[in-house]
């Protein structure tokens, strides 16, 4: 396989990411002096704030997925390539990638970040996480099949195992899935299972630390806590999750949890990136950038968004930035800018991060929402919380599906997306990712040093 991409005297910057970093910087590269490449595993850019909504069968996954190829029609010197990259020779300015070569001038990392298991096999192996849209469905598919089962199954035992939903994780993504599963118990099952006591379904959301949503206020933190409460989830403060064995939840005091439906949304790590030395790695395994993005030591490559740390370079921010969309839409932007002023000869600007304030929804009309010193919940938060992610989701359709599922579910809670879907990959496709994954891409690729970066891309 190959690239196949055209050869230019223009400097070529290849992003490494369609998420929001990446895509902000893509667009802002438009008509510029450069040759874009862009890079991702999917063909499509998602929308990871509503994610949890397709796990609870609220919205369909292409209402917030959109196509690359969409978004970027009729642009010059810009190409998208299906891929994974798997190694780094930045003394070639070459990437190894999962269909080839490519060498760059500039190379942007901005694939974002992955679930943290902090090292638990066992969690690894067993648990459900939530990061992407495939991974949503497959939780959708989850629950929807767990319900069916209950049905159907021999010992109480077991339908007990089948309605325990363990969510691991406080913050805003176990949050909002654990109130996204409430009102699917309080509202969808009566409707859906009438001959399946809605009592025997029980949300657990468990967090490690003191309370709900740590990177808001304690006053906000506990109105979610209180909401949630409400709603019928047992949320258990202070408990860390230890291990999953036999469909059991071990925690650390030893009590234990039964449950076939184990959701992790307990941590985020930095994308790995192949070969990169640890030296390069922070916190988080995120890669450790100044305050330009740059990654120190490795000539025209850089970082943004989620899958980078910049512990030093922002005043307001000495630990790092937090992993939240508008920071990698802000890098994203600055650094297109930064990028042209290289060209262009001038110096780069330092990033300073402008935060737009927090948002966190729990169900319908509670959310929690603090710009400044300004905080506040209820119906007047969750309804900014609507206007403020129905706006940033691509695609004016999109936008529109979206909005005809919220206002319909908000009125009826009859929505008909809750369906059982197994997608059976053709053998063409299947042949094709074995071939690809059997081929191995040794540290020796260029060992001979003298080769030039541009053709050895060409092989």
């Amino acid at each position: 396989m190959s690239f196949n991409l055209p050869q230019t005297d223009k400097k070529r910057v290849v992003i490494v990411g369609g998420g929001f970093g990446g895509l902000k910087l893509a667009n802002k590269l438009r008509n510029s002096d450069f040759q874009v490449v862009l890079i991702d595993r999917n063909n499509y850019h998602q929308f990871p704030p509503l994610i949890y909504q397709i796990a609870s069968a609220g919205i369909e996954p292409s209402s917030i997925s959109f196509p690359f190829r969409k978004i970027f029609q009729k642009r010059k010197n810009f190409f998208y390539r299906m891929a994974e990259v798997r190694s780094i020779f930045p003394e070639h300015k070459i990437i190894q990638t999962s269909i080839g070569k490519v060498s760059y001038d500039y190379l942007v990392l901005a694939a974002g970040a992955t679930t943290n298991f902090f090292g638990n096999k066992n969690v690894e192996a067993e648990a459900m996480p939530m990061k992407n849209v495939s991974e949503a469905m497959g939780l959708r598919n989850a629950l929807l099949d767990n319900f069916e089962r209950a049905l159907t199954c021999a010992t109480d035992t077991e339908r007990q195992e089948l309605l325990n939903v363990v969510i691991v994780g406080g913050g805003a993504t176990g949050v909002e899935i654990a109130g996204a599963l409430s009102e699917m118990k309080n509202f969808v099952l009566p409707k859906d299972y009438p001959d399946l006591p809605t009592s025997l379904m029980h949300i657990y959301l468990i967090e490690a630390g003191p309370r709900l949503l740590p990177a808001l206020s304690e006053e906000s933190s506990a109105k979610v806590e209180q909401y949630l409460r409400t709603m019928g989830v047992n949320v258990l403060l202070g408990k860390m999750v230890t291990d999953y064995q036999n469909h059991t939840v071990m925690l650390k005091d030893g009590s234990s949890i039964a449950t076939r439906t184990f959701i992790w949304v307990s941590g985020v790590m930095g994308q790995p990136v192949g070969n990169l030395d640890e030296k390069y790695l922070g916190r988080g395994r995120r890669i450790v950038v100044n305050a330009f993005n740059q990654v120190e030591g490795l000539d025209g490559v850089f970082s943004i968004g989620d899958q980078c740390i910049m512990p030093e370079g922002d005043d307001k921010w000495p630990g790092g930035h937090p992993q939240l969309a508008q920071v990698a839409i802000q890098q994203g932007n600055l650094l297109a800018k930064n990028l042209k002023r290289l060209a262009e000869g001038k110096e780069m600007k330092p990033f300073h991060y402008r935060n737009l304030g927090t948002m966190a929804t729990v169900g319908r009309n509670r959310a929690v929402a603090e710009f400044s010193k300004m905080k506040f919940g209820g119906f007047l938060a969750w309804l900014l919380w609507l206007v403020v992610h129905l706006r940033s989701i691509l695609g004016v359709r999109n936008k529109m599906i979206v909005l005809f599922n919220w206002l319909w579910n908000y009125m009826s809670y009859a929505q008909s997306l809750r369906m059982i879907i197994y997608a059976k990959k053709a053998k063409e496709v299947i042949e094709r990712e074995q071939r690809l994954a059997s081929t191995h891409w040794g540290t020796d690729l260029l060992s001979e040093g003298s080769e030039d970066p541009h053709e050895a891309e060409k092989k």
